[in-house]
Formats: C-alpha cells, structure tokens, sequence
C-alpha cells in the first residue's frame, strides 16, 4: 500500500514538474516588442523601438488588438486602429524571415485618441501645395526682375533693397512653412496615391448612396491587384449646424465607408487605415452656396502604397 502511495505522488510530481517546463518553454517562444507604429503596408506594418530599430509586425487574422481598460479589463478593437504614431506594445514569436508575427498587440487610449488626430489632418491638399509653391515661383520672378532692374541702373538704392530683402524673406517664409506642413503632415509623403474616390452625402445623411457602391467596389478590386496597397477613409461635413454635429456626420459616414470597404468589398482591415474624422475642416467649396455645401459633405477613399514598394 505504501508503495502504490509513494508511486502516485511521484507521478503528480512528474506531472507538475512537465506542465512546468511547457509553461517555460511556451513563455521562452513569446517575444515582446515596444516602440511607435511608423510605417503600414498591407498587412505587415514596421514598429520603431527606442533603440531606433524598426521591427516587421506580421498582422494575421488572429492578431488581438486590445485597449487595457484598469487592471482586469480590456477593449478588443479593429485593425483599422494600428495607424502610424501609435505607440504599441507587440507580443508574438519572430518567424524565419526574423518578422514579429503577433499575437496581441497593445496601446493606451489616450495614445490611439492623438495618433488618430494627428493622421486625420495629415494630408494637405495638393491644391495647398500647389498654391503654395506658385507663390514661390512668383516672387522669384519678381526677385529676378528686380535684379535686372538694378542691374540696368547700375545702382542699388535702399527702396530696391528693402523690396528685395522682404521678398526673400516672404519667399524663406513660404519655404519653411512648406517644409513645416510636410514634417507635419509627412505620413502621406511615404505614400504614392494610386486611386480616389469620393462619396457625397445628403445633408445629415451618413449612408452610402448606391450610385457610388459600384465605384468603391471598383474601387477595391483595384487596390487587391497592388502590392502592400492601404485604404485611407476620411469623412467631412459642411459648416451647416453646430460644430458638434457636423464632426459626429464626419464620423459616421467615415466609418459606413469603411464598414462598406470590408463587408461588401471584402478588404481586409489589415489594409484600411482608421477612418478619418475631419469635420468642417478642408472645405473643398464655399458653404454659401447649397451646391457647395453638398460639394463639402463627403468622404474621401485613396488607395495608397509605399513609395519603398514602389521603388519611387
């Protein structure tokens, strides 16, 4: 009888002893990455640690993307949330190409809250850029003529100098703020825009008219064809009503776009960036008018890929 005892306690102690060494061996099999999103293409996207490394993050259909909620709780979210300047924490276990394939990956709320303001109001418009940099052209012109000018004379006299000093530094002024905005707004910089469309919507309507469902669809059957293709949603609003409700009607049509992308479109959300709320900001025609005012309520869909894949 003794025996049979000191048998079944040797066999718990064996046992314990294995779940042990599957417990270490499944923790040693678990890396842990911390660092800022600065790059997404298709469904990988690049984390730079604090050592300035940047880290591979496979995304797989399994990936957990979780908001910690106090100690025990957490809110699981979409994909769509992994935009670039998020700080993340990844877990997950490298594969032989040396990617992080993750498991979970972790960010606080107040950090998705500034990444996503920050990535909403990325993008000047080429029209800005464009303006901006014909002003430059003109006082360079004008600079030029001057010069000429002072030339011909032979002299220069402090009125021509003045002007001369003060187009040069309207023309450094217009410089720096150029390169402030693309600092600034520099995500997309890293991005060639490949396809747009644009969605308008009645006033206080958030659902997809069905003439443009064809054109996303379209859409998205071009993006698939395109190697580490990502979709950015942006949503807008006219000025007309309070500036609460028209951020609210950004929102919500961003999303039913973005909603649309991946449920009908079947883009995987591994390839959409987090809808953009941008309110009234970047009014594309003046709210005056009712026909601008429609022109304003829109949803902006591009097509982007990484000017590294592209080799541009």
């Amino acid at each position: 009888m003794k025996i049979n005892r000191l048998t079944a306690v040797f066999n718990v102690i064996l046992i314990f002893g294995a779940f042990l060494l599957l417990c270490g061996a499944a923790s040693a099999q678990t890396d842990q990455v911390k660092g800022v999103i600065n790059g997404r293409s298709g469904g990988t996207m690049t984390v730079q640690t604090q050592d300035s490394e940047n880290v591979t993050v496979i995304l797989t259909p399994a990936t957990q993307v979780e908001e910690p909620e106090g100690v025990f709780r957490k809110k699981h979210l979409s994909m769509t949330a992994l935009v670039p300047g998020l700080p993340v924490e990844v877990k997950g276990a490298y594969n032989a190409q040396n990617q992080l394939v993750a498991d979970t990956i972790k960010f606080k709320g107040s950090d998705l809250k500034t990444a996503q303001d920050i990535q909403a109001g990325i993008t000047p418009t080429e029209q800005q850029l464009r303006q901006s940099q014909k002003q430059i052209q003109a006082q360079e012109q004008q600079i030029q003529q001057q010069q000429q000018l002072l030339r011909s004379e032979q002299q220069v006299s402090a009125e021509h100098a003045a002007a001369i000093a003060a187009n040069n530094a309207a023309i450094a002024a217009n410089k720096a703020a150029i390169v402030a905005a693309n600092k600034r707004f520099g995500e997309l910089g890293d991005f060639n825009i490949l396809g747009e469309v644009t969605v308008l919507f009645g006033n206080d309507r958030v659902m997809i008219d069905e003439q443009y469902k064809p054109q996303l669809l379209k859409l998205a059957q071009q993006a698939k064809g395109i190697t580490g293709y990502i979709i950015q949603v942006k949503g807008y609003a006219s000025k007309v009503g309070g500036a609460a409700l028209n951020q609210k009607l950004s929102t919500e049509r961003a999303e039913n776009v973005a909603n649309f992308l991946e449920q009908q479109c079947q883009v995987p959300l591994t390839n959409i960036l987090a809808p953009g709320a941008m309110g009234t900001s970047k009014q594309v025609a003046p709210d005056t008018t009712s026909e601008g005012q429609a022109e304003n309520r829109r949803v902006v869909v591009r097509i982007l890929q990484n000017k590294g894949i592209a080799g541009t």
